[in-house]
């Protein structure tokens, strides 16, 4: 008997534990010609869901706003196009 897995599965449970739980890249990447260093980058990418972004303390002034200009727009009386 071997262990087997289900093809579909996999990419609906990997998305499941980014958004969940979230993950950071970052990458130093050093561009040099001839071993003499000529640009250097520090890339850094944060992917989660927007709950776990806001419960880490990233994003959290857009997502307020964002919030607010949607509860506006719902009281908002609807304009009338003529």
């Amino acid at each position: 008997m071997e262990p087997r897995r289900d093809e579909d599965d996999a990419i609906v449970d990997l998305l499941d534990c980014i958004l969940r739980d979230g993950v950071i890249l970052q990458a130093d990447v050093i561009i040099s010609v001839a071993e003499v260093p000529l640009v250097g980058l520090q890339l850094r990418a944060a992917l989660a869901g927007m709950d776990t972004m806001t419960r880490y303390g990233l994003l959290t002034d857009w997502d307020e706003e964002t919030r607010t200009r949607a509860i506006a727009d719902e009281r908002a009386p609807p304009t009338r196009l003529e």
